[in-house]
């Protein structure tokens, strides 16, 4: 058994990753907002600001980040973002989809991506 530590009355280790502490709590204080910065770095400062910025979209297909450059599909684990293509591990716009679902601050689109994306003359690659 580790050392524990309390967040918000439940029980967690030291090493307990941040993301899933956040979803059994829903809580996004600054003592969570440190949990995550120091635990994923720089991607976790920039996926709390994405967030912050209200840039989390909810379609009915999968979640859409509003990045620095473009629109990026994230869906589970995976993000079209070239940081995550190029690395293959998680980046910050998975983060923010992340924190955006546990504390439930997403702009619901109620339509589908491509619908979306036809009714603002935008022909997809």
């Amino acid at each position: 058994m580790g050392i524990h530590r309390r967040y918000a009355g439940a029980a967690f280790s030291s090493m307990t990753n941040p993301i899933d502490i956040l979803y059994d709590t829903n809580i996004l204080d600054e003592r969570m907002r440190k949990r995550i910065s120091g635990y994923y770095l720089h991607r976790g400062t920039k996926a709390l600001e994405i967030v912050d910025q209200n840039r989390v979209k909810r379609y009915r297909d999968f979640f859409v980040v509003v990045g620095e450059t473009g629109e990026y599909i994230v869906e589970g684990d995976y993000c079209s973002c070239e940081n995550f293509l190029r690395r293959g591990s998680i980046c910050a716009h998975v983060l923010a989809v992340y924190i955006a679902r546990a504390t439930g601050r997403y702009e619901l689109v109620d339509l589908w991506y491509y619908q979306d994306l036809k009714e603002q003359c935008v022909k997809p690659i």
